[in-house]
């Protein structure tokens, strides 16, 4: 059972999924209430073609691939408050057509080198000392960000309206936090892969929301569940052979039917109570 903490990459693996799993269950609570959910996924292949921009023109991953995620969410924020363009529809475009271009750019450049399964489906070989280090720095600045303006997002997270008429500089926020979901989005693709990233994103605080109504029990529950999925996803995926976001994703859904099941027993002993009340 011990096996594989012998080996170097596994363990750095492992600290890595452990943390990009809290800190997508922390970002996922905003972006369930939201009600923003498609954007994870949106935002993860959008980044893709960034990566691959970056590649080509020898710019530090990190740093070109925040850069382009930071722009298409903007762009995202921008286009949907055209009252004629849905948030849905904005992003299907803006993100698709990222993805197309990182498609087009691969399929025409021969120098291209990172694999492509890898990016899409998360491969813990391939988490290095910088990835740990990117990935500690941006959960840090994620935390203090969150702590700093926690009302500031709240107020904004559940009426952007109301928020603005109170002197809440809505834009302004939603800025800050399309910088901190690009960053939260790039640091995880090594890990989880493109494919993988939005589950990671939605499921822990929906099993979260689940156990509790709270939102700030939701804020400390849901990245304590993301990290639990992302350390038994990685040790799992070492027995099963199978890839690492994939494995990730599958504790998480796992996690995410006991809920269900909880939340439908407790519902039905609340309502035999209140029956038993009422004779």
């Amino acid at each position: 059972m011990t096996e594989p903490f012998e080996f170097e990459f596994f363990v750095r693996g492992l600290i890595a999924a452990t943390m990009v799993g809290g800190l997508a269950g922390m970002m996922g609570v905003y972006i369930v209430l939201r009600r923003m959910s498609y954007i994870g996924h949106g935002l993860s292949h959008a980044i893709f073609g960034g990566a691959v921009v970056s590649f080509i023109m020898s710019i530090n991953f990190y740093v070109g691939a925040s850069i382009w995620g930071f722009l298409s969410a903007v762009l995202i924020q921008w286009t949907s408050r055209r009252r004629s363009i849905s948030s849905d529809a904005a992003i299907g475009i803006i993100t698709t057509a990222s993805f197309a271009l990182g498609i087009a750019l691969i399929s025409r450049t021969q120098t291209f080198t990172r694999s492509f399964e890898a990016a899409l489906f998360g491969n813990i070989l391939g988490v290095t000392g910088p990835d740990l280090l990117a990935i500690a720095l941006v959960t840090g600045a994620v935390l203090i960000a969150v702590i700093i303006g926690y009302k500031y997002l709240l107020f904004a997270t559940f009426d952007t309206e109301v928020a603005a008429s109170y002197g809440v500089p809505v834009r302004w926020v939603d800025t800050a936090f399309a910088l901190v979901l690009a960053g939260t989005v790039v640091v995880s693709m090594q890990v989880l892969g493109v494919t993988m990233i939005a589950a990671a994103l939605v499921v822990p605080p929906i099993v979260a929301r689940q156990f509790t109504g709270s939102f700030t029990r939701m804020m400390v529950l849901s990245p304590l569940i993301g990290a639990s999925a992302g350390a038994i996803g990685i040790y799992l995926s070492w027995f099963i052979d199978v890839s690492s976001g994939a494995s990730v994703v599958l504790v998480a859904s796992g996690f995410f039917l006991v809920s269900i099941v909880y939340a439908s027993a407790r519902d039905r002993l609340l309502a035999a109570r209140g029956r038993a009340g009422t004779v």
